[in-house]
């Protein structure tokens, strides 16, 4: 009944090629995480109603609450994200993992829709944080199968397009539709974009699936990351891999590891300074969410809509994400990276420079929210290749089999969402805290700060060790000189030896000529004497 869906031993599935091409994954997974974001973004401003009206939360109570469901949601993240990516790498199939993540977003979306008391909205967050870790980890290591380490980076800009988007869309259309419409037509908009990500999930073929009738070109992606800096240092950091390079090993299967896979990505500082990178990306960019709204309306008196409309400044530059990703891939991240630190550190600082009303104090923060976003996306999208790029380059570096049949991508990007999860809730915490206490100018100048001290780890360590990198090009440098030298040794050797050759030739022929003339001497006074003989004769 479904073979025309899933396919048989014998008949490939309907539309096989196209379902399994590289822009329709790319597609479904880029609509994953939009969905996912942005069903997170359009109960914000319906959760204080929520609570009030629906569960009898007290006024004064519902702030602290809404922080107890962003700990819920956070918590569930954090603890969901290193379990799906063991949980990916073990299966053969990335898609049902992918399916189960759709199915606890939708039951988080009916707890939420039809939550009346607090237990209910938080057992709604937690699946919803469960349904993001499943779809960030699942969703980009299907990414990083489909497309090889040499067009991450390009991908990861897609990516980051969509949830930039949905990041903008979900607050703003929520409140608009719960302001005109209602409680109800809020989740009949969420239950709609769940349908569509549900049908895209299902006709999506993962590329090593469609080989069993495509053939081995199906898979065929490059794994090349000599462009993108890889030193020696994951090498020498893991304590279990270091065998010199030169030295044939024999293949190892996971079972012979001493240490969980998780462990020896970790003692790799290219990934740990990707990781970091991360952590303090999205609390760069979350921190907007807990001081701009409330700075603007004290500032200007704007309401909910002005403030979310300020937040599309931030997120016009993210469309320049795929060009910046495709850099990536061809000249590595470490350079982008600290460029987008070192632009993001001063927008932040002269952020205190708005400080009272007038169209100029406007055009100037949304010059300097702009920037920033430019400078996010600089760091951001090659910090997510980047872990791609690290993890390949550990491969590489191991004996076959060390990260198991399937690798160690899905563990690796749950390291990634567990980082990007921790910044998002130290951002807005962070710079909430510090306007409060100290006012807006500090915390722009701490965030700014962060920024740039940043700037440090990420530029020694993203695409390998730097120090490494300069000693290695240095070596090169002097191997070249070394030859060099050789080759001009041995062209003056052997038109040395040409020389010698020459003038023994020389010497030959003189040496010939030498011998040739007393013959010629002896012949000629012979005849002479004869001549003189037969005059006396006469």
């Amino acid at each position: 009944m479904f073979a025309w869906l899933t396919g048989t031993e014998t008949t490939p599935p309907a539309f096989l090629e196209l379902r399994s091409s590289y822009w329709l994954i790319l597609v479904t997974v880029s609509a994953a995480i939009f969905t996912d974001v942005f069903l997170y973004g359009i109960i914000v401003p319906v959760l204080p109603f929520a609570l009030h009206g629906r569960a009898g939360i007290a006024e004064n109570d519902v702030q602290p609450t809404i922080s107890i469901l962003l700990a819920a949601y956070g918590g569930s993240l954090l603890v969901g994200a290193p379990i799906c990516g063991w949980a990916s790498d073990r299966f053969d199939s990335r898609r049902w993992p992918f399916m189960v993540g759709l199915l606890a977003l939708a039951g988080s979306t009916v707890f939420l829709v039809v939550g009346n008391s607090l237990a209910l909205i938080v057992v709604g967050r937690v699946l919803q944080g469960l349904s993001a870790a499943v779809v960030w980890v699942v969703g980009l290591a299907l990414l990083n199968d489909t497309v090889g380490s040499d067009a991450i980076g390009e991908a990861m800009g897609v990516v980051g397009i969509a949830m930039s988007m949905a990041y903008l869309l979900g607050p703003l259309l929520g409140g608009i539709v719960f302001k005109q419409s209602g409680y109800y037509a809020v989740f009949a908009m969420a239950f709609g974009l769940l349908g569509l990500d549900a049908i895209l999930r299902l006709i999506m073929i993962e590329k090593k699936v469609a080989q069993k009738w495509l053939g081995p070109k199906a898979v065929e992606v490059s794994t090349d990351d000599e462009h993108k800096g890889s030193t020696n240092d994951d090498l020498e950091a893991d304590p279990e891999c270091n065998t010199p390079e030169d030295t044939e090993t024999p293949a190892v299967t996971p079972t012979k590891r001493k240490v969980p896979t998780v462990f020896s990505l970790l003692s790799s500082y290219r990934l740990d300074a990707a990781l970091f990178g991360c952590f303090i990306s999205a609390a760069l960019l979350t921190s907007f969410d807990s001081i701009l709204p409330l700075y603007v309306n004290e500032l200007w008196g704007w309401d909910s809509i002005g403030a979310g409309l300020v937040f599309l400044a931030v997120t016009i530059p993210s469309f320049v994400g795929p060009y910046i990703g495709k850099y990536a891939d061809t000249h590595g991240a470490r350079w982008l990276t600290a460029v987008g630190f070192i632009v993001t550190g001063p927008c932040f600082i002269l952020f205190r420079l708005v400080d009272h009303d007038g169209i100029r104090q406007k055009v100037l923060l949304c010059a300097l929210l702009a920037i920033v976003g430019l400078g996010v996306t600089l760091s951001l999208t090659p910090l997510m290749a980047e872990v791609s790029y690290a993890v390949e380059a550990q491969g590489a570096k191991r004996p076959a089999g060390f990260f198991g049949r399937n690798g160690a991508f899905g563990q690796a990007f749950g390291l990634f969402n567990m980082a990007y999860a921790a910044g998002t809730m130290v951002g807005p915490i962070l710079a909430g805290f510090i306007k409060e206490k100290d006012g807006w100018g500090t915390a722009t100048l701490v965030l700014g700060c962060l920024s740039l001290i940043t700037t440090v780890p990420t530029l020694i360590w993203c695409g390998g060790s730097i120090f490494k990198l300069r000693r290695k090009q240095k070596a090169e440098q002097i191997l070249k000189h070394d030859e060099e030298h050789a080759q001009k040794v041995e062209k003056a050797l052997k038109e040395e030896e040409e020389e010698k050759t020459r003038r023994a030739a020389q010497d030959e022929e003189k040496k010939r000529s030498t011998n040739t003339s007393p013959d010629t001497s002896t012949s000629t006074s012979t005849n002479t004497s004869t001549r003189t003989s037969v005059v006396v004769d006469v």
